[in-house]
């Protein structure tokens, strides 16, 4: 299971690139972790426009008994989101964008486990495909919830782990969010092309120190490279 990323772009740069309606307001993040809250863009279902909304990171579905549950829903395999009863409503008409800086992962050593960051390799944020839901409560109180899909990993994030998230490129942004799309066969299959390894050239590692390691722990430090944390 894969959990751990970074926020820390400018609002001005976050609103240009997912073409909001205004600047998000944006808290520089370090270390999200599952069952946080986490920024998506969305179609917002009253507007029908690109909106900035906060959701906590693992999924409720709208008929679970239970929200913990979400606990164990952070990531949703693209294989099978369309078929999985979790996930096959939000496939079809519940996506989002997550936005990143990058993300961590964890390489085995000698040592233990050693943590990567992994970023793109322009230093542009990313965008995760997502999936996002409301659980209404027996008070009547509402949770939004969301899930980042998984993929297999490119050649890059192979050498640390055999998943990684699947991250969405600009030109498919409108594409995955579907402003217009509806849930026809042949738009639900575009989107499946879409659910790919991100080309491993357009991004960069290297080894952080295991400050990140604690979800408590924020800052600049969580990134900064091995050699120079000393």
């Amino acid at each position: 299971m894969w959990g751990r990323f970074t926020l820390t772009a400018s609002p001005d740069h976050l609103a240009a690139l997912f073409e909001l309606p205004q600047e998000p307001v944006v808290v520089p993040r370090y270390n999200i972790a599952p069952t946080q809250p986490v920024a998506v863009v969305r179609i917002s279902p009253a507007s029908r426009q690109r909106e900035w909304a906060l959701t906590l990171w693992g999924l409720i579905p709208s008929w679970a008994k239970d929200p913990s549950i979400g606990q164990k829903m952070i990531n949703a395999r693209a294989d099978g989101v369309a078929e999985k009863p979790s996930f096959r409503a939000a496939f079809k008409r519940r996506r989002c964008l997550v936005p990143a800086s990058g993300f961590y992962e964890w390489k085995k050593t000698a040592n233990g486990k050693e943590p990567h960051f992994i970023t793109s390799a322009d230093g542009e944020p990313l965008a995760f495909a997502g999936l996002w839901e409301t659980w209404v409560g027996a008070d009547g109180g509402e949770l939004q919830t969301c899930t980042i899909l998984t993929t297999d990993a490119n050649e890059l994030v192979s050498s640390l782990h055999d998943r990684m998230p699947v991250i969405v490129a600009p030109e498919d942004h409108s594409l995955w969010l579907g402003s217009g799309g509806g849930d026809s066969p042949a738009y639900l299959s575009q989107l499946q092309h879409l659910l790919r390894p991100y080309p491993a050239e357009l991004m960069s590692e290297y080894a952080v120190s295991k400050f990140v390691n604690n979800v408590r722990n924020e800052g600049e430090q969580c990134i900064q490279r091995v050699e120079d944390s000393a």
